[in-house]
């Protein structure tokens, strides 16, 4: 597995800890491998066209800043 480092904004890594802290996740990296994986799924599956996709990935919550 490849080490990277992300900038994320305090209040998204907060709700990613609480998600953690429930029990979701087992750690950070963890929860945020599933939103990745869950992205490239998403993509993957979409039939649209790129342009199409960017707008729709505004609605998404893993888009929210």
């Amino acid at each position: 597995m490849e080490r990277v480092t992300l900038r994320i904004p305090k209040q998204q890594i907060e709700e990613v800890e609480q998600m953690v802290d429930t029990g979701e996740y087992p750690n950070r990296s963890e929860a945020i491998r599933s939103a990745v994986r869950e992205m490239l799924a998403e993509q993957d599956t979409g039939k649209e066209r790129p342009s199409e996709k960017r707008e729709s990935r505004k609605n998404k919550p893993w888009a929210r800043v």
